[in-house]
């Protein structure tokens, strides 16, 4: 199983996008520092995940989100909408 995962920075809210082959090991990864694109960042939540059968369709999952601004927007607005319910 595959994973594409959205995280949320407690620090400045902002948001990171990725996909794993284990997620809680990649979450605490993340919450440890070891990315260090965004350490800066830490500590983070898990806001929302997707899972996929192989690694070919999560990874293109994880790049749509990452390259279509309106497609990532929908799914925040998503997430949104459901934390407020």
């Amino acid at each position: 199983m595959f994973y594409v995962y959205l995280l949320q920075s407690i620090k400045d809210k902002g948001t990171y996008i990725g996909y794993t082959s284990d997620l809680k090991k990649r979450f605490k990864e993340h919450n440890q520092g070891k990315t260090k694109s965004i350490k800066h960042r830490i500590p983070f939540i898990l806001i929302y995940y997707e899972a996929y059968l192989n690694k070919t369709d999560a990874r293109k999952r994880e790049l749509n989100l990452k390259n279509n601004g309106q497609n990532r927007n929908i799914l925040k607005e998503k997430i949104k909408n459901s934390l407020n319910s």
